[in-house]
């Protein structure tokens, strides 16, 4: 299934997309994507039910976050080892773990805004898993048991503050509209195999990122493995889970977005994300 949340910043609606790419509502049998409804169990139910029984959504409603109520939204750093050799940095030994503030959760369309004092604000392309049942001390074995679906994530990064302004790397990555996530959360029995999934961004029409998953350094499931480790994992938690190169910071000479640029974005199967830019 391919599931959504459409309409108006903080009261959007759970629909579904159906085979001719369709919205219809859900709102009359779930109140969001989000807590029990990831389920295996929640997610039965969904795909029980005849999309054609279902409200059709007219017209083209603007798409929020294709999950509601985020606890935690987590993020693994220097993941593909051909972004980290342009970023000139070693591979980690063990997941690098870092959050952004849920605050910058935006729907998949929404503009980015550029925020104030910014000299360095880039792009990242990434696969985003959605956790469907608790996740505690797990086996790479069972973790894939434990998520409910994939989404495009645009994991914005403000490098300079990011980088050089002390601290952890929250300060870079969590500004307002720094985290798109969608269109779509696509179930997980949707996704033959997480680690061969094509993805690409560009900047006005321009491709800086042609990567897939498969150069990934941890996995999908050693990366919840790992970070289960550490704390539990509850429904509805986003994970990040980097980004391949073609980066702006990897260019030469460096490139930033700016107020007028075209963001376009998209993973194989999981759908394409489309962002204008603004000074914030």
């Amino acid at each position: 299934m391919k599931l959504l949340r459409y309409g108006a910043p903080s009261a959007e609606k759970p629909g579904l997309l159906d085979d001719d790419g369709a919205i219809r509502d859900l709102s009359g049998v779930i109140d969001d994507l989000s807590g029990d409804v990831l389920s295996d169990e929640g997610l039965e139910k969904l795909r029980q039910l005849d999309p054609n029984s279902l409200p059709l959504v007219e017209g083209n409603p603007r798409l929020g976050a294709c999950v509601g109520q985020v606890g935690k939204f987590v993020c693994i750093g220097l993941n593909y080892a051909d972004h980290a050799a342009e970023a000139g940095m070693d591979l980690p030994a063990e997941p690098v773990i870092f959050f952004k503030a849920t605050s910058s959760i935006m729907g998949p369309n929404d503009t980015i805004e550029i925020p104030r004092g910014s000299v360095k604000t880039d792009w990242e392309v990434e696969l985003g898993v959605v956790i469907g049942k608790e996740a505690k001390y797990v086996s790479e074995a069972d973790a894939i048991d434990h998520i409910a679906g994939y989404c495009v994530i645009n994991d914005l990064s403000e490098r300079d503050f990011q980088l050089h302004r002390s601290g952890q790397w929250v300060k870079g990555k969590s500004a307002d509209t720094f985290g798109p996530i969608g269109p779509w959360l696509v179930t997980r029995d949707e996704v033959n195999d997480p680690q061969n999934l094509p993805m690409y961004l560009e900047v006005n029409g321009h491709r800086y990122q042609d990567g897939s998953t498969r150069t990934m350094h941890f996995g999908v499931a050693t990366v919840i493995s790992h970070l289960s480790q550490f704390m539990s994992l509850q429904p509805g938690d986003i994970i990040s889970t980097g980004t391949p190169p073609g980066v702006g910071m990897g260019q030469t000479p460096q490139t930033y977005l700016k107020p007028g640029d075209k963001v376009e974005l998209g993973i194989e199967g999981l759908g394409v994300q489309r962002q204008g830019v603004i000074a914030g």
